[in-house]
């Protein structure tokens, strides 16, 4: 009779133990998926694809030679073309007039869409801003081009930037991949600035390993 309890007991207790091994992989499994949001995917560039970076000062270079601009030095990081598209000083709302001739003559097969910081800093109307990307990103998407965001810091007190939030809705919104950290981090760093507001080839530098990162992560190259 001993035999037996001693049986069903150590039977009871091999049952508890893959019960709670089991809890704690499906508890495991959930807190992974809420605390880490899944990258949106996209197409494997082929390796003569191109990619547009549009955008203003921040994507022509301003602050380093046009070899150490970020669309440089991102393109010798993927193997694929990057054409440099930016215009210092530029809106959303310059750019979206831009756009579609850019888009019509680059005929790209990415588009990286780095725009706002001038209305940022002149503190023009939020809602303005986001409506003008998002319909960039709309005449991207009529030409069948997909989109990877690159937001960029709003007007902070504090030492420590932060990109604006304005960015994290369209990518909400839209489901494209966004690099919303990058920006801040560098802008936010006096060893990696030209100026005041333009990273120096070493913070071009770091973007461009920021987006080559996104990219792989996304599966395009």
């Amino acid at each position: 009779m001993r035999a037996v309890r001693d049986s069903k007991y150590f039977a009871g207790c091999v049952n508890r133990s893959t019960r709670v091994r089991l809890l704690g992989a499906l508890l495991a499994l959930l807190t992974a998926g809420c605390g880490e949001a899944i990258e949106p995917r996209l197409a494997r560039l082929a390796p003569g694809a191109r990619i547009l970076a549009f955008g203003d000062s921040l994507t022509f270079g301003t602050g380093a030679q046009a070899s150490e601009s970020y669309p440089a030095q991102l393109e010798r990081l993927i193997g694929r073309s990057v054409v440099r598209s930016g215009v210092p000083g530029e809106t959303t709302a310059e750019g979206l007039v831009r756009l579609p001739d850019e888009l019509d003559r680059v005929r790209p097969d990415l588009l990286l869409l780095c725009l706002g910081g001038n209305d940022l800093v002149r503190r023009r109307d939020p809602a303005q801003i986001e409506a003008n990307l998002a319909r960039m990103i709309d005449l991207a998407r009529e030409r069948h081009v997909p989109v990877v965001l690159v937001g960029v810091p709003t007007l902070s007190l504090v030492t420590r930037l932060r990109g604006a939030e304005l960015y994290e809705r369209l990518a909400e919104r839209y489901g494209v991949p966004l690099e919303n950290e990058v920006f801040a981090i560098v802008l936010s760093d006096r060893t990696l600035l030209s100026d005041r507001v333009h990273p120096n080839a070493r913070g071009y530098a770091q973007i461009a390993q920021a987006l080559a990162d996104l990219l792989r992560a996304a599966g395009a190259v």
